[in-house]
């Protein structure tokens, strides 16, 4: 059984240890993101078992995070490239 949206996971992220570093969830969000995915709907399925919130909310607190340059200096591979998919899909608009 899934958490509900509102579990501790969709609080806020409590800050890192250091200022200049990422939070748990923040860090796990690019973990989930790093992934290959075998078809339709297991991306989804693990954003909610793994991380207990809905994948509406994992995008809001992914497109957030790709904003912050600690998330580049962490994964700069993954951010880029999220970076570049919504740039083109705004350049679609």
């Amino acid at each position: 059984m899934t958490a509900p949206d509102h579990e501790p996971h969709d609080a806020p992220a409590a800050p890192a240890p250091g200022a200049d570093e990422l939070s748990v969830r923040d860090r796990a969000l690019l973990a989930l993101e790093r992934r290959p995915w075998p078809g339709p709907g297991a991306k989804e399925r693990a954003i909610r078992e793994e991380l207990g919130i809905s994948p509406v909310r994992y995008y809001q607190l992914l497109n957030a995070l790709i904003e912050d340059e600690r998330a580049l200096r962490e994964d700069p591979v993954t951010v880029n490239r999220l970076r570049r998919v919504r740039d083109a899909r705004r350049g679609r608009r």
